[in-house]
């Protein structure tokens, strides 16, 4: 195969419309924008949500509460998961677990809570755990150290 002789799929490229250049081309005269109004002018058109004057649906709609864009927001993983992906013995990071497939993103970091059993000895390396996972991994013979 040599570079002239690439060429792309079939039906993945469709040659662009040449608006505007006369009646034959079937996109002449008007261009295909109709005759007159707001979308036959350049920059024609209305802003996105722009409900013709009616009052706009998110000013319709009731709101509550407050949303902090600044809170942090936790990876959560169960201890039974924990139990189920690693060995005895194992040092789980925030590596460990998103290679395991427990968490995509890591977010602002890592909780670990106490939902399920957890019976082998592992140390758990985390951002935050509720005081009942803490005990359930000591109790299990394992470790639960707190990492920045």
């Amino acid at each position: 195969m040599k570079l002239h002789e690439l060429s792309p799929a079939f039906g993945s490229n469709r040659p662009s419309k040449r608006i505007g250049r006369g009646h034959g081309s079937g996109q002449g005269k008007t261009a295909g924008k109709g005759h007159k109004g707001q979308w036959a002018r350049s920059g024609g058109g209305v802003k996105p949500g722009f409900e013709g004057g009616q009052t706009k649906i998110a000013m319709r709609i009731p709101k509550r509460g407050f949303n902090n864009i600044f809170a942090t927001q936790y990876a959560i993983v169960n201890l039974s998961d924990l139990d189920e992906r690693f060995e005895s013995g194992a040092i789980v990071d925030e590596a460990a677990i998103v290679e395991s497939g427990l968490i995509r993103k890591t977010l602002d970091g890592i909780k670990i809570l106490a939902k399920g059993e957890i019976s082998k000895p592992i140390t758990v390396k985390a951002t935050k755990f509720s005081e009942a996972a803490k005990q359930k991994i000591e109790s299990a013979g394992g470790k639960a150290e707190v990492v920045e």
